[in-house]
């Protein structure tokens, strides 16, 4: 049986997306007025084979009915404002507690080290802080949730007296460690497993009043790496994220879910280059997207001998490329680098070519 999927694409910014939404040339994407749509790619997946094309929105209309619907069903969604969106966009600033990070592991475990980099974090521009007590790089141990509660349990319990205003993200794969998190006024719970590796997980997080994470990972930190393979990695990631929705639609707070396409866990380079390529894709389902590219590895695969240690500039051009397909939220290492990346491109992107609106009347 076939089945079809709908990604959003050609977009236009600023002054002329408002004038062709004004037009009725163009869709705003999640309910954006600055960032706007005039066509659709198609994809057609039967069994294994996958075939796509690219049609005008106006030629919707011209679509067999089976499909028409579909596609129909998937811009209302695309099109459709996001909650959780307060702003143009959102940082989530990362806070490791961990001594074996791949990225900066062991530098702030003490309570002291920890509250002085999330004031730095948020005073560069983050809305977001996720405190992880736990690694998930490829290889890496498990360690007891008693020793991860340990590592996190101030930090976490101090948060809201001191950053009231910054919202409170708890990067766990362990039940325990997110009920003492809910406990302690959490509005985000980031489990990098989609509730997956503690079996009580799920039924902790379910009827709660905050935002989870659908992140995806082919495999475990253990064995994500050792060959992942596709049959289409884009559609694949869609129709999980598909069913871990519809998981969710039986509980309370069914609407507070962001995805996460999980790049470097559990995929090669061609896999992420995909993903990144065609994220808007996953606007179809009508919940924020969440991008994490913050140091990952793929930078060095591609920059290679231009490759830093932090791998600001690598981050910085995957995040404003992805922005440019309305993904407005990204978890980053370096948040002041990253906040003014952002902010500069969005100045372009609204103001620029005046000479262009005026000659479009």
């Amino acid at each position: 049986m076939k089945k079809y999927y709908t990604r959003a694409c050609n977009f236009f910014y600023g002054p002329i997306s408002k004038k062709l939404i004004k037009n009725k040339l163009s869709l705003p994407l999640c309910g954006d007025i600055l960032i706007s749509f005039n066509q659709i790619e198609i994809f057609i997946r039967d069994k294994r084979k996958v075939n796509s094309k690219i049609i005008d929105i106006k030629n919707i209309k011209k679509l067999p009915s089976i499909i028409r619907k579909k596609i129909l069903t998937d811009i209302k969604k695309i099109t459709a404002k996001r909650e959780f969106l307060k702003k143009n966009h959102l940082i989530m600033g990362v806070l490791n507690m961990t001594p074996d990070s791949f990225s900066d592991g062991g530098k702030f475990n003490s309570l002291k080290k920890a509250h002085q980099k999330i004031k730095n974090m948020v005073k560069a521009g983050a809305d977001i802080i996720d405190i992880g007590g736990e690694s998930t790089r490829p290889g890496s141990k498990i360690i007891s949730p008693k020793k991860e509660l340990q590592r996190v349990a101030k930090v976490i319990e101090k948060f809201k007296k001191k950053f009231p205003k910054t919202l409170l993200s708890i990067d766990t794969r362990k039940s325990s460690i997110m009920n003492f998190s809910i406990n302690n006024k959490a509005d985000i719970i980031n489990d990098v497993s989609c509730f997956k590796f503690d079996p009580k997980s799920f039924d902790t997080i379910k009827n709660k009043n905050l935002w989870k994470i659908i992140h995806h990972m082919q495999g475990t930190p253990q064995t994500m790496q050792i060959n992942p393979s596709y049959n289409h990695v884009l559609l694949d990631i869609y129709d999980f994220f598909e069913n871990e929705i519809e998981k969710f639609k039986k509980t309370k707070n069914e609407n507070k879910l962001i995805l996460d396409p999980g790049i470097g866990f559990g995929k090669k380079l061609k896999h992420n280059l995909m993903i990144l390529n065609k994220i808007s894709l996953f606007h179809s389902l009508g919940f924020p997207v969440l991008l994490g590219t913050s140091r990952k590895r793929f930078i060095n695969q591609i920059s290679k001998k231009y490759d830093t240690k932090e791998r600001i500039g690598g981050t910085l051009s995957s995040i404003i490329f992805s922005f440019s397909q309305g993904i407005k939220i990204f978890r980053v290492h370096n948040v002041e680098e990253v906040k003014q990346g952002l902010v500069v491109f969005e100045t372009l992107l609204n103001k620029w070519k005046k000479n262009i609106l005026e000659q479009m009347g």
